[in-house]
């Protein structure tokens, strides 16, 4: 039976005999602890983390195939596609700037953008160089191959190891990848060449883990193989770091200011030595006298 405690509040009390009142409320909760203690599994001790950067990076690394370098035979610049295509399925494709103006406004700081280009043409900028650790001042012009675009996977160590398979349109976006692209001191880049990590590896010790981690991403996005001697220079130089493989922080890039200057370059071989070809119409450098078929690109 039920009685009604007294008072404004009070909980009703059920008996289950005459003589133990027990409050149901109660009883239901003692009872959940004790079924709880015996029926709820145990919570694990230790919650695994998340792999380390440089842990991933040799996770990703076993999982790559282990061939020997073909042959270059065969192999040409224009089958990777119009240099700095912006005609891709990568990040940036179809934003109506080519690939290497994107990635110096993500790599440079302080830039300065050409007038009429939609912010896509970079004028000057500063650079934290990765390769060498230096600062170097990128200024359009004659000497703007200060600062060049390096493919991290070269293009010819690519095509030496799986790329020579590829569909043309695959080639395109792996040369246009930002993932696979840094500004860069130029002198750094020429040395480097087609070197893989077995070859070549950038003076600034401090950035080798990065850099070669950043290999691996590559090439297992890709299906790019590694030879035998390149997987145990990148295992050593992973094996090196201490924690995580270090990641170059990049500030995010100052508004971008207009300015109109021009450009002039006295002929093709001119603009190819400041890295600037091949240009398209509206771009600085460009003019009708280097376009000799006309068709808007200058010094193919």
């Amino acid at each position: 039976m039920t009685k009604a405690g007294r008072g404004t509040g009070a909980l009703p009390v059920h008996y289950f005999d005459e003589r133990t009142p027990v409050r149901v409320t109660s009883l239901f909760a003692a009872l959940a602890v004790i079924v709880g203690l015996f029926s709820a599994p145990l919570a694990p001790a230790v919650v695994a983390a998340a792999p380390s950067a440089r842990q991933q990076a040799l996770t990703d690394l076993n999982t790559l195939a282990v061939k020997g370098r073909a042959p270059k035979t065969g192999y040409d610049r224009a089958l990777f596609g119009q240099a700095w295509s912006d005609d891709v399925s990568v990040a940036g494709g179809h934003n109506g700037c080519d690939t290497r103006n994107d990635i110096l406004r993500r790599d440079l700081t302080d830039i300065t953008v050409k007038a009429g280009t939609r912010d896509c043409v970079v004028l000057s900028g500063t650079l934290a160089d990765p390769y060498t650790g230096q600062t170097i001042r990128f200024v359009r012009g004659p000497e703007s191959s200060a600062v060049q675009i390096d493919h991290v996977v070269a293009l010819s160590d690519a095509w030496q190891k799986g790329a020579q398979g590829w569909s043309s349109d695959k080639r395109r976006d792996f040369a246009n990848d930002p993932v696979n692209l840094l500004a860069v001191s130029g002198t750094a880049n020429q040395s480097k060449g087609d070197g893989d990590a077995a070859t070549w590896l950038p003076r600034n010790k401090a950035y080798r883990c990065t850099y070669v981690a950043k290999q691996v991403t590559v090439k297992k996005k890709y299906g790019v193989w590694v030879t035998a001697a390149e997987k145990d220079a990148i295992a050593r130089i992973l094996g090196d770091c201490n924690g995580d493989a270090p990641q170059q922080t990049r500030p995010a890039p100052a508004v971008p200011q207009q300015q109109p200057d021009e450009v002039y370059y006295r002929n093709c071989s001119a603009a190819r030595a400041a890295g600037a070809a091949p240009l398209h119409r509206g771009q600085p450098g460009y003019r009708s006298g280097l376009d000799g078929d006309g068709d808007g690109i200058a010094c193919e």
